[in-house]
């Protein structure tokens, strides 16, 4: 029997179709779909009509043009745009470098207490943000607060003023809080990265005579340096987001005289409308569109871009 009669008779294997895989997603998928795909594609939707003659009409990207042309509009956008910028370079610049100093310090083996710490430090994450704002307003507040008093027992209450009362620091003072709160997020993502370092890297480094924070710079940083990137895209996400903590501490106007106003307030006032400012959907829905690309660009410029170029660290 020649070769090509034994080919012929070697029938080719079956793999079973792994039907099981579908069900146990479908129930995700649903409950995805219904809480995120179907209201992203229905505000997209929304953000391209209008009420014409009490009616809604398709008006394209009229919207927008309303959004960047008028000068009511445009001017409440970019101020709440260029806080929110500035909202995330006072996360990147305070919380994730603060963040990555605690996990340093944690993982130094012969630290003691620390499971304490790190739960001291992780557990303002897990309260609310009603709560921490209004702790805060009254710990910050001229007349009743700790604040005063505490600088005071330095010598410093010079130093003290209503920040969250004046349009210059206000915004510093909530970005301040909301680093208080969160700051457990990116120490504990570092923490977890710097454990999972291999125990021969470290050995290696030491035999070299690397030791102390010479290690950490040249050796434990650039291995760590793809988890500092997700915590960067989080924070940026999450920023752009924003919403809960200022609302708490400053209100939906985000007082004072919008100082501390961002895209996640405006968005806000605009759909629902505050005291006498009646509630306009499709431009809420217009800005909410703007905050989405805005943050899918973040996302993608760090995917492709950013991503790529950190991976020669990675193992």
């Amino acid at each position: 029997m020649s070769e090509t009669d034994n080919a012929a008779d070697i029938v080719p294997i079956k793999r079973p179709v792994r039907w099981h895989i579908f069900v146990f997603m479908l129930p995700a998928l649903i409950v995805y779909s219904a809480v995120m795909v179907l209201p992203l594609i229905e505000t997209l939707r929304l953000s391209l009509y209008n009420t014409v003659d009490g009616q809604p009409a398709f008006v394209g990207l009229a919207n927008f043009k309303v959004l960047f042309g008028d000068a009511r509009w445009a001017r409440d956008f970019w101020n709440a745009l260029v806080n929110n910028l500035i909202f995330f370079a006072i996360h990147m610049c305070v919380q994730n470098p603060i963040g990555v100093a605690l996990a340093a310090l944690l993982s130094v083996p012969k630290l003691r207490g620390v499971a304490f710490y790190r739960t001291a430090m992780f557990l303002p994450t897990l309260l609310s943000f009603v709560i921490v704002g209004f702790i805060w307003k009254l710990i910050l507040s001229p007349i009743w607060g700790v604040a005063p008093w505490m600088l005071d027992l330095i010598g410093l209450k010079f130093l003290f003023a209503p920040w969250l009362g004046q349009s210059g620091p206000a915004l510093i003072a909530v970005s301040l809080i909301s680093n208080w709160q969160y700051i457990g997020i990116p120490m504990m993502l570092i923490y977890a990265a710097l454990l999972s370092i291999p125990e021969e890297v470290i050995e290696a480094a030491e035999c070299d005579g690397i030791t102390g924070w010479a290690q950490f710079w040249k050796i434990k940083l650039p291995l760590i340096l793809p988890a500092i990137g997700i915590i960067s895209i989080l924070t940026f996400v999450g920023n752009f987001n924003a919403f809960d903590l200022i609302y708490t501490v400053q209100g939906a106007l985000a007082g004072p005289d919008m100082s501390t106003d961002i895209l996640g307030t405006l968005l806000y006032r605009t759909f629902f409308g505050f005291q006498l400012q009646l509630g306009d959907r499709s431009m809420g829905a217009t800005i909410a569109t703007v905050m989405f690309l805005i943050i899918l660009a973040g996302v993608s410029l760090y995917l492709f871009v950013i991503q790529r170029r950190m991976r020669r660290y990675q193992f």
